[in-house]
């Protein structure tokens, strides 16, 4: 299996150790892995001008060092993101899920969570079965994956109280909230 590990963290800290740590452990097993320190290049933010799904054919109209992400990402088998994340902070926000309930991310101390960010409308979405399959197999074990919709990408994951609850596709477990992280205790 090949994977792409794009590694948020400007730093060499904790984030790296991990990502070392578990590009380590997939190179045993016999995967590829490939280290794509992102947090130090110039990446722009999407434009939404849908450049790359017309005359771009699937690049991008801006030139930065997406593109040699996107080699890597569009080969890979799996994509894992590794950001810092302050976790001792994380707890301290509440979401609103696709149904409307507040769930207070306080409720997941000393559980597993895996936050996606997801544009289920975007047609670079194959990591997605990978995560749902993880969700099946861990799920009774104790792991909570969250997907939040990221929608500033050309509307592509409208979520209202109206809108299916259900990530990734109509028959997913993983539950889908409706708002990102929008208030601290």
């Amino acid at each position: 299996m090949k994977i792409a590990v794009l590694n948020g963290s400007p730093k060499v800290g904790n984030t790296a150790a991990m990502v070392n740590a578990f590009a380590e452990g997939a190179k045993e097993a016999g995967h590829e892995v490939e280290i794509l320190h992102v947090g130090k290049m110039k990446i722009n933010g999407c434009l939404a001008c849908e450049f790359c799904h017309g005359k771009g054919a699937g690049t991008c109209v801006q030139k930065d060092d997406m593109e040699k992400v996107m080699p890597a990402y569009k080969e890979a088998d799996m994509v894992v993101f590794a950001s810092p994340i302050y976790y001792y902070m994380i707890y301290d926000f509440k979401i609103t899920t696709g149904k409307g309930e507040t769930l207070n991310l306080a409720d997941y101390k000393g559980k597993v969570i895996m936050v996606v960010n997801t544009a289920t409308g975007c047609g670079f979405t194959p990591q997605y079965a990978p995560i749902e399959q993880m969700y099946k197999d861990y799920h009774d074990q104790g792991l909570g994956i969250l997907d939040i919709p990221c929608n500033q990408f050309g509307g592509q994951a409208p979520v209202t109280p109206l809108t299916p609850h259900r990530s990734i596709n109509p028959s997913s477990q993983i539950p889908r909230m409706l708002a990102a992280m929008r208030s601290r205790q």
